[in-house]
């Protein structure tokens, strides 16, 4: 790679870095093409030449965010058998709920790729069938469990942002937190 293509591969991943950042924090739809490259100190007449449209960067970064994510979840699970109970623990956490632009970002643009097209509906929903997967091998194969699981883990997480009272949004992740751990017992 020459120092130019080299050059333009580094602007490419601060976009999608600040991009995933963002949607992450504000939705799909909060993207500024404009206000974008000019975060990422790059200027608005160059976005052509790293992405050829606006649809095609929001996928791009959709695809970024969920990456990161799934690299935060496997980095946190390391290499050694798949950890059910420190999944649930880290995920329903104070921390994870305030970590909105670097957290989950399933639970962050779920509702917003709901109303998307099939290709940003079909990067996500690859990404939460790995999620499944993983939690049903630690949870003796059961996939519906799984399945439930990564459901409840991703609403609770999103309800409990929602919420106002912080009292209350804790009491959303303790509780999810409790039926959740409980639920892998019966497995």
């Amino acid at each position: 790679m020459g120092h130019s293509q080299a050059d333009k591969a580094r602007s490419r991943e601060r976009i999608l870095e600040e991009a995933a950042e963002q949607i992450r924090d504000q939705g799909l739809e909060s993207v500024s093409v404009g206000k974008l490259m000019s975060s990422a100190n790059l200027t608005h007449g160059g976005f052509y030449g790293h992405f050829a449209s606006r649809s095609d960067l929001l996928l791009h970064a959709l695809e970024h965010a969920l990456n990161d994510g799934k690299a935060a979840f496997e980095a946190r699970n390391g290499k050694g058998p798949y950890d059910y109970s420190a999944t649930i623990r880290s995920y329903l956490s104070r921390k994870h709920r305030e970590a909105r632009r670097s957290g989950c970002a399933i639970a962050a643009l779920a509702g917003d790729v709901a109303r998307a097209d099939e290709q940003a509906r079909e990067a996500m929903s690859g990404h939460i069938e790995q999620f499944v997967s993983k939690l049903a091998a630690a949870m003796d194969g059961d996939e519906d469990k799984a399945l439930f699981a990564a459901s409840a883990l991703i609403g609770a997480l999103v309800v409990s942002r929602v919420m106002v009272d912080e009292k209350r949004s804790d009491a959303v992740l303790a509780m999810a937190k409790r039926e959740l751990l409980a639920l892998k017992e019966d497995s």
